[in-house]
């Protein structure tokens, strides 16, 4: 799997989030995460969600396939109360 993402953004992501995209990358790593459609705003693409383990906490990805082999990070956050609630009943 290869793994982009816009450099700005990624900066920006740290300062307001405090996770880079090289690290969010782990999430993808967990057998466990959870992966569902952000529909929340129609944005042009189909961006998708992914719940998973960042070394030991929960965070959110949020992500846009290309093609078949690449992803390019959106955005990288710890998980809030309800989406780690959604997490354990999967």
């Amino acid at each position: 799997m290869i793994f982009e993402w816009d450099e700005k953004k990624a900066a920006a992501n740290i300062a307001k989030h405090g996770i880079s995209f090289e690290r969010a990358i782990q999430v993808f790593a967990d057998n466990s995460r959870i992966v569902r459609v952000d529909d929340r705003f129609a944005y042009g693409e189909e961006r998708l969600i992914t719940i998973g383990h960042l070394e030991e906490r929960l965070c959110v990805v949020v992500y846009v396939e290309r093609l078949e082999t690449t992803i390019r990070i959106i955005s990288a956050r710890k998980a809030n109360k309800r989406e780690i609630k959604e997490y354990g009943n999967r």
